[in-house]
């Protein structure tokens, strides 16, 4: 038995269930379910057409497409992401997306699916928390991407805090502690490790400084890009991680000497000249930089502290000079407050 209306249709199947049809521009729609009753077929008829009205209906035959043939188009729609961002989304769909969600269509990724994925990766050693929370945050956003291309109706992430990280403190090192491991550290990287605690550069910043950048007259130096380097050894020139990072940097006098000296003795030649360049005017490999580190933390004792450590310290000491929340975003290159404060 069919009852049909002038635009939809409800019919009785042999189970005894009943099935509502629909068209849209000319093509017929199954309802994603059948009803136990008539009257609730004709009801989410009803509702199917109120939501076309207000532009709220979504189709969803056209979410029958996998996570990872919709993954593909999504990152060919963003040919701007920087390299380093583009290689780590690649790790993160590749390692830990993909494995268990790529063949599932769209339309079927539930909340509860999510949940088990995300416990999964939470379940074991690896890949471990932080790891675990950039996986949900690039899934998130890949699937808000689906809701606003109206191939689904509503994010299935829902899982609370699964995208904050939460990682540990890192340590703080004093002035003392920096001096002695510029002292301990091969010559060619004493400025360096002088320059990134007392400008609180990030480590690619420091690495594509040339020397037009540097203005030892004005005591400052202009951030205008950063070198990548890539999994797979390339050196990528690219602009700052943020809008906020191309910025002028002043520098404490105490710099000025360890930078002229740095400038006479190391840095390339030429207005382009790395200032901190590896052994044949190149820009020094992060491996040759992160050896010769270890040597110089162990030979102070601080074998906690990190390279990156030295952008919180100068930003720590910056703080502490009583600079606002509003100068220190500006001078560590920050877009957000919340990242400043940290």
């Amino acid at each position: 038995m069919t009852r049909r209306s002038p635009w939809g249709s409800v019919r009785r199947l042999p189970s005894g269930r009943f099935q509502a049809r629909y068209r849209v521009g000319g093509v017929e729609h199954l309802a994603p379910h059948t009803f136990p009753t008539m009257r609730e077929a004709h009801s989410f008829l009803a509702a199917t057409r109120t939501d076309i009205e207000r532009t709220a209906w979504v189709d969803l035959d056209a979410g029958r497409v996998p996570l990872e043939e919709y993954v593909q188009r999504w990152l060919r729609e963003r040919p701007l992401l920087r390299p380093r961002t583009q290689e780590l989304y690649d790790g993160l769909l590749r390692l830990h997306i993909l494995p268990e969600l790529g063949s599932v269509e769209l339309c079927d990724l539930k909340p509860a699916a999510v949940r088990s994925w995300h416990a999964g990766l939470l379940s074991g050693p690896r890949p471990g928390a932080s790891t675990a929370a950039k996986s949900y945050r690039l899934f998130r956003s890949i699937l808000a991407t689906a809701v606003d291309d109206e191939l689904i109706e509503k994010n299935p992430c829902r899982v609370r805090g699964a995208g904050v990280e939460h990682p540990k403190e890192r340590p703080i090192a004093t002035i003392e502690q920096v001096y002695a491991l510029a002292d301990a550290i091969e010559p060619r990287y004493r400025a360096l490790v002088l320059t990134a605690t007392f400008t609180a550069l990030r480590l690619g910043e420091l690495r594509a400084l040339t020397r037009k950048h540097v203005d030892l007259l004005h005591a400052t130096v202009r951030v205008a890009a950063q070198l990548q380097e890539l999994k797979d050894g390339a050196l990528v020139l690219a602009p700052p991680k943020t809008a906020a990072g191309v910025r002028t940097v002043s520098i404490p006098a105490v710099m000025i000497p360890e930078l002229e000296e740095q400038l006479a003795h190391f840095a390339a030649p030429g207005l382009d000249g790395f200032v901190f360049p590896g052994t044949r005017d190149q820009p020094f490999r992060r491996g040759s930089l992160y050896t010769a580190w270890r040597r110089a933390v162990r030979a102070v004792g601080v074998d906690e502290l990190h390279f990156h450590d030295l952008r919180h310290t100068g930003a720590t000491l910056a703080a502490n000079t009583g600079a606002t929340t509003k100068e220190l975003m500006a001078r560590i290159g920050h877009a957000s407050p919340r990242a400043a404060l940290i």
